[in-house]
């Protein structure tokens, strides 16, 4: 609990001192399309993504939970579309929604941040008792 309560912490203060050093949501998805169609802010949106895989990446390797995916590339890589596909109709990820969004009272994204967990929940809801998937780590 602990560990989810510092990592969460961590993650609004990021928000928060990107959008003080940039006046710009700290939402990924908008972030990397930022980064893709707009060369005069390239740099920092570049170096706000390295930052996340780099966090990411020390974060495993201290913890000695590092691990290669299991799930064959090109599952990946229609899973990565359809999440791209799905925060363009949404207007935004669940990073930009449910931590930006949220925080500032935005109607629009506690809708879709409701919308996220219940999706979620029926999703689980089906793997689990439908397909049989899932069950305790």
């Amino acid at each position: 609990m602990l560990s989810g309560l510092l990592g969460g912490a961590l993650i609004g203060a990021a928000a928060t001192l990107y959008w003080v050093a940039t006046g710009r949501t700290a939402g990924v998805s908008g972030i990397l399309g930022g980064a893709l169609r707009e060369p005069q802010a390239r740099a920092e949106r570049l170096a706000f993504l390295a930052g996340l895989v780099a966090a990411g990446l020390i974060a495993a390797l201290a913890s000695g939970r590092a691990s290669a995916s299991v799930t064959a590339t090109p599952v990946l890589l229609v899973a990565g579309v359809l999440v791209g596909f799905g925060t363009r109709i949404g207007g935004g990820c669940t990073s930009g929604h449910g931590v930006c969004g949220v925080s500032r009272g935005s109607l629009a994204s506690l809708v879709a941040t409701a919308t996220f967990i219940a999706t979620g929940a029926v999703t689980v809801a089906i793997a689990s008792r439908v397909l049989g998937a899932g069950g305790a780590p």
